[in-house]
């Protein structure tokens, strides 16, 4: 038995090259959404993907009280985060990962050659703080393309 909540609405797709690209967005991390409540009828959730050119970063920022889950499809990518942005893990192609929310973090494209992509679902919605900047000396083993 199906509610009518479950047949008034249709699936609804949004196909590559139609993202939403009005998101929030953090310096080197250029983010644009398939499901949004700014685009689809989603109500608490948010899936995008968001990209990094060659050695470049996020601003340092946070996602507020959203949880996120993040998905390397592409490229090899550090989150910086605790004080200073002193602590990292790595991740590569395959790899998810799981950012609690309002927690500071720098995502960074660890290739100078290469684009990172990453496929990152939050929810409620996306939100992005961005804070001050750091400068890239104090993170370890980064370098700019």
């Amino acid at each position: 038995m199906t509610s009518d909540l479950n047949t008034a609405v249709a699936p609804l797709v949004t196909r590559a090259g139609a993202e939403y690209v009005h998101t929030a967005q953090s310096g080197g991390a250029a983010r644009v959404s398939g499901v949004s409540p700014q685009h689809t009828p989603a109500t608490k959730i948010w899936y995008g993907k968001v990209t990094n050119e060659p050695g470049y970063r996020s601003l340092p920022h946070h996602h507020g009280e959203a949880e996120t889950g993040g998905y390397v499809l592409t490229g090899v990518a550090r989150i910086y985060y605790g004080e200073n942005y002193q602590e990292y893990v790595d991740m590569a192609e395959g790899d998810f990962v799981f950012v609690p929310p309002f927690m500071p973090h720098v995502e960074v494209n660890m290739s100078t050659t290469e684009k990172l992509v990453w496929l990152t679902c939050r929810t409620p919605d996306n939100i992005v703080v961005n804070l001050p900047d750091v400068d890239d000396s104090i993170l370890e083993g980064y370098r700019r393309a």
